[in-house]
């Protein structure tokens, strides 16, 4: 059993349990949020700014921002249990970008939606949001009584309208994971048993988009020539950055240009060590510097890219965001690989078989290649 620290106890005593897949849904809500900003701006463009109302009136799209993010806070306080939560944060999401959107008009005097530090200010609201998460989330380890608690919610929905069988799974797989000795486990065990099934699936758009995208970055991860791609795509991307930023930097202030290239140094400094790392064989290394590198381009590079261009740099975010979504994926396949290695030296999984219990495929292709691997 995980140790609980004083702090954590008294945070569980006050109520603040937190949801184990609390960072799904702030993805949700971030990717939802940063893609109506996109769309909402190209939309504008192509129609010519159009204005909604007449006679001196004019609705400004932060009016059903707010009417959304009301209707996603209205969901989470007026239903139960883990289905709700996707949906409100999509919608959420959707809201909070049609807000943000504007913020050129609440931050100047005149009311202008073309200010240009907009997009560095949306770009940053977002990259504070997902900081602030990550703090909160790694600063202490998930409690296994907040890991119960979490079943429990599964429960919730199943003794109100039975569990399906994908729900059960996904609970039980939970419960798997606390201790056996933690207070409440075998009652919250006889809890989901009793139960009643639900042979009717209900579909789950969010969480079935989700699985499909990680289903991808696995195959894209895997592939025989991804590591040569990844290494090639971060170091273009490092040079092309410090080269428009010389372009749309001239005649404007040299701090942005200045940090941007910072910035694609740093990468370009962690992309040329994985790189090293990967000749020499140390694959786990050779991915996390690389992660190091598509973070530093987040966190510093873009910030100032879109100072520089303002929405033009939404492409180099995006490539930045699938190089992190497929270094991540192989990141977790390696440390599944490593548990299962753990497991076999234990003797709690047979030598000769993989996690599903299927032989394992000596053709079966790994990101990034072990040159001292003979397979």
């Amino acid at each position: 059993m995980t140790p609980t620290t004083t702090r954590s106890s008294y945070l569980m005593r006050a109520g603040l349990v937190r949801n184990v897949r609390s960072g799904e849904h702030l993805t949700t809500f971030v990717v939802s949020g940063v893609a109506t900003v996109l769309i909402t701006r190209l939309f504008l463009s192509l129609s010519g700014y159009p204005q909604i109302g007449g006679k001196g009136l004019h609705i400004a799209h932060v009016l059903p921002g707010g009417v959304l993010m009301l209707i996603a806070i209205s969901l989470l306080l007026g239903y139960v249990g883990p289905v709700v939560r996707p949906a409100a944060a999509l919608v959420g999401g959707v809201g909070f970008g049609l807000f943000i959107d504007e913020v050129g008009k609440f931050v100047t005097s005149d009311n202008n939606y073309f200010y240009k530090p907009t997009a560095a200010i949306v770009y940053v609201a977002f990259v504070l949001i997902v900081l602030g998460s990550r703090f909160l989330s790694t600063r202490r380890p998930i409690d296994p009584r907040e890991e119960l608690a979490n079943v429990i919610d599964h429960a919730v929905e199943g003794v109100a309208g039975g569990l399906s069988r994908q729900r059960r799974a996904q609970a039980s797989e939970l419960l798997h994971e606390v201790a056996s000795d933690v207070q409440g486990r075998r009652e919250t065990e006889a809890l989901l048993a009793a139960c009643p099934a639900d042979e009717v699936e209900l579909a789950a758009p969010v969480d079935a988009g989700w699985r499909a995208l990680q289903r991808g970055f696995e195959r894209l991860a895997t592939h025989p020539k991804a590591a040569t791609v990844a290494v090639v795509v971060l170091a273009i991307q490092a040079i092309g950055a410090i080269t428009i930023a010389i372009v749309a930097g001239r005649g404007l202030g040299q701090l942005s240009v200045l940090g941007v290239t910072a910035g694609s140094l740093l990468s370009a400094t962690f992309t040329v060590r994985g790189g090293r790392q990967l000749r020499k064989g140390n694959r786990a290394r050779a991915v996390r510097l690389f992660e190091l590198a598509v973070l530093v381009s987040l966190l510093m590079t873009q910030v100032f890219q879109f100072a520089l261009t303002q929405f033009a740099a939404a492409g180099g975010m995006l490539l930045d965001l699938v190089m992190l979504g497929l270094l991540r994926a192989e990141r977790d396949r390696m440390q599944r690989e490593e548990e299962l290695a753990s497991q076999r030296r234990d003797g709690a999984v047979p030598a000769a078989t993989t996690p599903l219990g299927l032989p394992p495929d000596p053709a079966a292709p790994r990101f990034p290649e072990d040159p001292a691997d003979p397979a």
